[in-house]
């Protein structure tokens, strides 16, 4: 009997989450994603300190010698996020996720600039738009960034994503795709009610993305939903059917190693009945925002933890920057 993994492959694109490119080497999915706790965790492992190096010297290169340490840093932020996007490119024949800096998550033009920032860097290296996805926190700003630049060709994946009413934004915006965080969903309603699990169909996640999905397919929105964040296999189980799921390694190493029979639980073709499309303006937005408790507080969660891995990177490319420029110094006293 095929395992779960090969049976969810047939009907729904998996997408693994990681920034790890030997992973991804192992389960050879369509896509991959990445955040910056992501590429924090890569950068970390030892085989990838190369790439880290490079992309400081580069950054160096391209920002000057007469620049301040933390100019090398900020280009080499950007440099990073795109080296480790055109590796995972190398293996996977589908899309990249690279995400814009969280700390620009409320402001429109800034993130606008930085995504176009990240898409010309990839165009350098030769890589083409459309295998890259622009991943931008689902704000209001986030949402309306992401507009104007899917009118211009770069698609974007809306991450952070907790609620209806950011999903009702992000279609109405006509965003390539979202990303709703089961596993943080469920992580809420945990520490909420004190109870120490769902069964899979009763998992609020599950139940929010199911919604999500229902609603896109029948009003006819064509933003792909990608379910994400997952906490256990059973999540994956019930969303079965879903456009797209991005997956951990530890869960798709689970999946692939489970067997058993895999039924369809969310289709395209035949959605549940959903309500008729809504039109929300910013006054709607905030006012469904401020209904939805977990909503609020695990977006502003979201974007001060993606915050403080970039910071804690920064930190760390910092102090790799001024070892790799005293051994040059020392080069050039011996020469």
């Amino acid at each position: 009997m095929p395992s779960l993994l090969e049976q969810l492959s047939s009907m729904t694109v998996v997408v693994a989450d990681t920034g790890d490119l030997e992973a991804i080497r192992t389960f050879t999915p369509r896509d991959a994603t990445t955040n910056p706790s992501l590429i924090l965790a890569a950068a970390q492992i030892p085989a990838y300190q190369e790439l880290i190096d490079n992309a400081l010297r580069s950054s160096r290169q391209r920002v000057g010698f007469a620049a301040s340490i933390q100019e090398v840093v900020n280009e080499a932020l950007d440099e990073i996020c795109v080296f480790f996007g055109i590796e995972i490119l190398k293996i996977v024949p589908g899309r990249v996720s690279t995400e814009v800096d969280a700390r620009l998550s409320y402001d429109t033009e800034a993130t606008i600039q930085k995504a176009k920032k990240l898409i010309s860097l990839y165009k350098e290296a030769g890589v083409s738009k459309q295998n890259v996805l622009i991943k931008i926190a689902s704000t209001w700003e986030g949402i309306r960034a992401a507009e104007i630049l899917e009118k211009e060709g770069i698609h974007c994946n809306l991450t952070l994503l907790f609620s209806f009413a950011q999903a009702v934004a992000c279609a109405e915006a006509s965003v390539t795709l979202i990303s709703p965080f089961v596993g943080r969903i469920l992580d809420w309603h945990k520490a909420e009610t004190g109870r120490d699990s769902y069964p899979g169909p009763e998992d609020p996640g599950v139940i929010s993305v199911t919604k999500i999905f229902n609603y896109y397919k029948c009003n006819g929105y064509e933003t792909e939903v990608m379910g994400a964040s997952f906490r256990n296999i059973e999540e994956i189980v019930e969303l079965a059917g879903c456009d797209l799921l991005t997956i951990s390694p530890k869960l798709l190493d689970q999946l692939n190693t489970t067997q058993g029979t895999l039924l369809r639980k969310l289709d395209n073709e035949n959605p549940s009945p959903s309500d008729g499309p809504m039109n929300l303006d910013l006054l709607k937005f905030n006012l469904m925002m401020q209904d939805d408790r977990m909503a609020t507080e695990k977006l502003d969660e979201g974007i001060k933890g993606f915050s403080k891995a970039i910071e804690t990177l920064e930190k760390q490319l910092s102090e790799r920057l001024l070892i790799l420029e005293e051994k040059t110094e020392q080069c050039t006293v011996l020469t």
